[in-house]
């Protein structure tokens, strides 16, 4: 949670210092910044922890900690070399990426094509300490070490925001352009993520050693894995650059709504799907290694049905409530009450595919755990496609918010698909539990929105002042309304993952007093 508000923070420094629609360099920014997010996932955060953790799970469970620190110098030696690669191509090849990327109308203005190649080159490097991090955070991971892995994310958004208040004003007066040292400060981001991990794995007993034995087993099954798992953890940010090419061929601001409305739509994906998945790909590694299937079936159940508690309510709140939440972040000095209501249209169309992201999060690194890895390639190639034809024909009707829409409905197709082929390779999944858990979550997730819309309403009529204390007072009143309802119907309709949830937090409450 502390990362993910800190990302918020992050996006609000963003959108006060260069707004959305009024100038160029937002859009270039974001367009630049595509190049190295879709290479993390690629190689990166997505599809490396979910080849690695399996992998260095099982060497730490049958062959112990030596073994496994073997392993993972030479998964950290191979990162750096293909990252160090993929950067220098990255940074000789920016100018014709950023021609693919962006549509005709964009890179027809020298100006925003010139930044956004300068931009990309300039955070390329991130890429490398980002990949590093992430191979950590596995380690971490497997060893049950969750809280500093988690909080690493933070670092990256720390350092944006150092950068915007610390070195802007040091490097303008030096003729260094603001979004230039914006983009710096990506990489410091970088760096801090690998760093702030570091001191806790050597507690642990890792020593880095250089070089890179490409015959080891351990180092082959991560490739094996990663290779067409690559393809499959990058669905959703393949999807991100669909809509970004479509993006930039619509009105200006429209890359950048889209964005900071995603960047929104992420908390809570990153507090419950990625959190979840975080946390069940080590222990279902672990029941895999033991032929312990029926455990894996049954983590893998409740990490599903626990993300439906959350994020079912989370998709219900961003819909109602999406304009006064996006005006309360953003909506200060550059960014204007144009870039709210685009802003939060993108982030409502996104919402609806709030569950499908997570569901994918949680569903498709099982299957690399199961040394299945093609079958979320072969999934998220349909989804791939379904959300290009989606956008495509969307946004000539809708404008931009078409693409948000097209990109959540191939996140659902991409999590049906999965569900039914895990339930199929783990036996089942409890399937009547998590549909009936569905339906009631739905429906107090429905009084929840009429409570919520109505509050809303009320108070824009009886608190109409716009100072940022009124907003606070205004959201939280409806926030907080919505929770007390939702808590209610919870609680009348007997759901099973809130009740849990309630014992397990007034528990450790009570150990703390």
């Amino acid at each position: 949670m502390t990362s993910r508000v800190l990302g918020l923070v992050r996006e609000q420094v963003m959108a006060a210092f260069f707004g959305a629609s009024h100038d160029v360099t937002m859009d270039a920014y974001n367009v630049a910044f595509r190049i190295p997010n879709l290479l993390r996932d690629l190689f990166a955060e997505g599809a490396m922890s979910a080849a690695f953790v399996p992998t260095f799970t099982a060497y730490l469970s049958k062959r112990g900690k030596n073994e496994a620190w073997r392993v993972g110098n030479n998964v950290l030696n191979a990162l750096i070399i293909v990252t160090g690669l993929l950067v220098v191509l990255g940074i000789v090849f920016a100018d014709p990426l950023i021609r693919l990327l962006a549509a005709e109308s964009y890179t027809d203005n020298p100006e925003k094509l010139l930044l956004t190649v300068k931009l990309a080159r300039i955070m390329l490097p991130a890429l490398v300490f980002i990949a590093l991090a992430a191979a950590l955070m596995g380690m971490l991971n497997s060893l049950h070490h969750y809280f500093i892995p988690a909080l690493s994310p933070a670092m990256f958004n720390v350092m944006t925001i150092v950068a915007a208040f610390v070195l802007v004003p040091v490097l303008r007066p030096l003729g260094v352009e603001p979004i230039t040292t914006m983009a710096i400060g990506t990489v410091l981001g970088g760096v801090a993520q690998l760093a702030l991990q570091w001191p806790t794995l050597r507690r642990e007993g890792f020593r880095f050693r250089p070089g890179v034995d490409w015959q080891d087993e351990g180092l082959r099954r991560v490739l094996v894995l990663m290779g067409p798992g690559s393809i499959g953890m990058a669905a959703t940010q393949i999807n991100i650059l669909v809509n970004t090419q479509l993006a930039t061929g619509q009105e200006q601001g429209a890359a950048s709504w889209l964005n900071y409305a995603f960047r929104l739509m992420y908390l809570p994906i990153g507090l419950f799907g990625v959190s979840i998945a975080t946390v069940t790909l080590p222990a279902v590694s672990r029941h895999l290694t033991g032929k312990d299937l029926a455990a894996a079936r049954e983590t893998v159940t409740r990490g599903i049905s626990l993300m439906l508690m959350l994020n079912v309510p989370a998709t219900v709140g961003l819909v109602v409530l999406g304009v006064p939440i996006v005006r309360l972040i953003f909506e200060r000095r550059a960014f204007n009450a144009f870039d709210t209501m685009g802003t939060a249209a993108a982030l409502q169309f996104y919402a609806v595919g709030l569950v499908g992201y997570s569901v994918v999060r949680i569903a498709s690194p099982v299957f690399y755990a199961l040394g299945r890895s093609r079958v979320p390639v072969i999934v998220s190639v349909i989804a791939v496609l379904t959300n290009a034809v989606l956008n495509i024909n969307l946004v000539r009707t809708m404008g931009y918010t078409g693409l948000a829409l097209g990109t959540s409905l191939a996140a659902l197709l991409n999590a049906t698909v999965l569900f039914v082929l895990l339930r199929r390779a783990l036996g089942g999944l409890n399937e009547r539990h998590l549909l009936t858990a569905f339906v009631r979550i739905a429906i107090a997730s429905a009084a929840m929105a009429v409570v919520a819309k109505f509050t809303e309403r009320w108070l824009s009529a009886a608190l109409p002042q716009q100072t940022i204390v009124w907003q606070v007072v205004r959201v939280g009143l409806e926030i907080g309304a919505a929770v007390a309802t939702l808590a209610a119907a919870a609680w009348i309709l007997r759901i099973k993952e809130f009740h849990e949830s309630v014992q397990m937090v007034l528990r450790r409450f009570r150990r703390r007093t």
